[in-house]
């Protein structure tokens, strides 16, 4: 048991299921905060994914660190999107789960690495497809010179990184800002920059 394992964990419940879990914190609740809850995602009644949502939702002191022997992308996603502080697997050290748990309470973020490398994956693919929403929009060189948008250059010195006059920079830009439906270049560079143009 994790409380054997390290004087400063207590554990106040255990559950069975996942609607259990979110009892446990609702009965609690009335004494003290629950500092972190281990979850598991396949269980009978009510999973996971759903009592970490309820709970992050109704307890947001309360902190959800996914304890489990599932690393399917759909899995990982959805406790994150639920509000999970962390997702480890079962075959992690006790060790390192006692970190967990007490980096989790100090605000920490602690994932699997195999689970790491699947949302950097996944964040790294969504930036290259919000890019090319807007690269699809835009001419070739309209992206050039959104990309020094961007970066904060001026109409002068996009001109002459890209050999071309202040007066065609600024009908480019215009056209940008048409295209982007924005009001002005500093929402242009925003959009960019969220998008990974840069």
């Amino acid at each position: 048991m994790l409380s054997k394992l390290d004087r400063e964990i207590e554990i106040v419940g255990l559950a069975e299921n996942g609607l259990e879990a979110v009892e446990l914190v609702e009965n609690a609740a009335a004494d003290a905060v629950t500092d972190v809850v281990l979850m598991d995602l396949k269980m009978p009644g009510m999973n996971g994914i759903e009592a970490t949502r309820r709970i992050c939702a109704r307890y947001p002191q309360t902190k959800v660190l996914v304890l489990t022997t599932y690393d399917d992308d759909e899995w990982v996603f959805d406790a994150i999107r639920a509000g999970a502080s962390g997702y480890l697997l079962k075959d992690t050290p006790y060790a390192e789960v006692v970190a967990a748990i007490k980096g989790t309470v100090a605000g920490g973020a602690y994932t699997d690495p195999a689970v790491t490398k699947k949302l950097l994956h996944a964040v790294a693919n969504q930036q290259l497809q919000h890019a090319t929403l807007i690269t699809n929009k835009l001419t070739e060189r309209e992206t050039d010179v959104l990309r020094f948008l961007a970066r904060g250059l001026n109409n002068a010195t996009i001109a002459e990184e890209l050999h071309l006059s202040e007066g065609t920079v600024r009908n480019h830009i215009s056209a940008i800002l048409a295209k982007l439906e924005v009001s002005d270049r500093t929402q242009a560079a925003v959009i960019a920059v969220k998008h990974g143009i840069r």
